[in-house]
């Protein structure tokens, strides 16, 4: 099968879900034997791009070169010939009649939280792709049913949920060496709370995070997000004190394990999720999980969380001192959180896409 792929996602974001996604099924196709993959890709400094070698002979011409990226990305490679499959990894299509187009839904964040121009413009480019593609591919059931609200005519037979995945790298460690927690911060195992991610969308609600660890007196442990801001750093300082929070940054999944097998918990207090890697990498590791009752957790999550309705500082400081006294429901949540995890993999992500590209050769291509 001819596959052609735009890599667009590791020139919009240095790190992120959608790039682990791409960057997990890249790796795959790149030694599928039963695959020709050609590449579109722009100038990036993606984090998952960089771990990568793709040969130069399969990557396509770039048309649009003398554009910035910035512009780059609204602008659809229309001028690819040949026949197969294209591939966004963020919601670009090509107009050739000969290559169907196939896009993954990842969220509609944009929808329910922007405004303005912003929200205007990715709107149409996702309306586009929506429209243009013969396939859909979302990565959870609510996803789906988000995307059924906003596009009643399309085709539900069209639509194809693919969870993501989870590294396997992510394991619970028989030997928990506090020595190798260390050497990444000054906080004991046991003794910190984990927040991993965006801080900047208030649907992720950081600031309740800062509060809540103000109230359960524990350190605050942030994966990601980039640097702190001014106002961060200043509200981190005011309502924690400069001792009590540590930013890492550019982290290897090895180093991460390590971080969330001593922390206390996971804290992912998001309104909303298309899926949410944070929370199946934290079970899978062994940490407990407090989130949310909303979007996609619930499905994601399953039994193996704090699903909280009520998302306030106070009430995610309850279930914070619950699990720092309470030994046999720590244990049980662990236990439940590990079952669920099994669930995801990145090849079964991989396989049940690479049958995605089948039936639409099959039905498009012949």
């Amino acid at each position: 099968m001819n596959i052609f792929l735009d890599n667009i996602i590791f020139s919009l974001q240095n790190s992120g879900g959608i790039s682990v996604r791409w960057y997990e099924f890249i790796k795959r196709i790149l030694i599928d034997p039963e695959i020709n993959p050609k590449f579109l890709e722009l100038p990036n400094e993606n984090l998952f791009r960089a771990q990568i070698t793709i040969p130069n002979q399969i990557f396509l011409p770039n048309i649009c070169s003398k554009y910035p990226v910035y512009i780059q990305r609204y602008l659809n490679p229309k001028k690819i010939k040949g026949q197969g499959i294209f591939h966004s990894s963020y919601y670009r299509t090509v107009s050739n009649p000969n290559i169907p187009n196939i896009t993954t839904l990842h969220d509609f964040t944009y929808e329910y939280f922007r405004n303005g121009l912003a929200k205007f413009v990715h709107h149409r480019q996702k309306e586009s792709a929506i429209k243009n593609s013969k396939k859909i591919i979302c990565n959870s059931y609510y996803t789906k049913t988000d995307l059924l609200k906003f596009y009643p005519k399309i085709s539900p037979k069209n639509v194809n949920v693919i969870y993501s995945g989870v590294d396997i790298v992510y394991e619970a460690l028989s030997n928990k060496n506090e020595r190798n927690l260390k050497d990444l911060i000054d906080f004991s195992s046991g003794e910190y709370v984990l927040f991993i991610g965006d801080r900047k969308s208030l649907y992720k609600n950081f600031k309740t995070t800062i509060k809540a660890c103000h109230f359960a007196n524990v350190p605050l442990v942030m994966v990601g997000g980039g640097q702190l801001s001014k106002n961060e750093n200043s509200y981190l300082r005011e309502t924690l004190n400069s001792n009590n929070f540590k930013l890492l940054l550019n982290i290897s999944n090895d180093q991460l394990n390590i971080i969330y097998n001593h922390a206390l918990c996971l804290l992912y207090p998001s309104l909303y999720e298309g899926f949410g890697i944070p929370i199946i990498e934290a079970q899978r590791a062994g940490c407990p999980v407090i989130s949310t009752n909303f979007s996609s957790i619930p499905e994601v999550a399953g039994k193996g969380a704090i699903l909280l309705t009520d998302v306030t500082e106070f009430q995610i400081a309850d279930m914070i001192k619950m699990l720092m006294k309470d030994s046999a429901n720590v244990h049980s949540i662990r236990e439940e959180g590990f079952k669920n995890s099994q669930r995801f993999s990145w090849d079964k992500c991989y396989q049940e896409t690479k049958q995605v590209y089948k039936e639409t050769y099959e039905e498009f291509i012949g």
